[in-house]
């Protein structure tokens, strides 16, 4: 049993997070999944915002099985504390983030997920700007 973390915005939640999710816990072999949640103020530090306020987004992240314990992301310096705080034995990414956190091989296993093809929430959020663009212009 071992005990995985990975670390994200999760907003407009959607059926690639919950792949991600599955697969994480899988690489837990039993052991527990913690999802680090990008407090709305540390987004803010990295220029995006939410459709949905933290404790939404906590809410909804705790509401899926393949998730054990959400703690909130503040920063980007905090994943080596939590790594050792939780004893966490894989730290887990999107393959998008391939090679960004490679300086945690000290600490425990890094793996970089493939993302599932043709859904992001970037795609998403474009999609609602395009709606919202329209509705403005009607």
């Amino acid at each position: 049993m071992k005990t995985v973390i990975t670390y994200g915005t999760f907003d407009l939640l959607h059926y690639g997070h919950i792949e991600i999710f599955r697969r994480a816990k899988e690489l837990a072999d039993g052991g527990k999944l913690i999802i680090g949640l990008s407090s709305d103020e540390f987004n803010a530090t990295k220029g995006k915002t939410s459709h949905m306020p933290y404790e939404k987004r906590k809410e909804l992240v705790e509401a899926i099985r393949y998730v054990d314990k959400v703690i909130p992301e503040e920063n980007w310096e905090q994943k080596k504390n939590d790594i050792t705080e939780h004893d966490v034995d894989v730290f887990v990414m999107g393959s998008d983030w391939k090679g960004k956190f490679d300086e945690l091989k000290d600490l425990c296993e890094v793996v970089y997920l493939e993302r599932t093809p043709a859904i992001s929430s970037t795609a998403i959020k474009n999609v609602i700007a395009e709606l919202q663009a329209i509705e403005a212009d009607s």
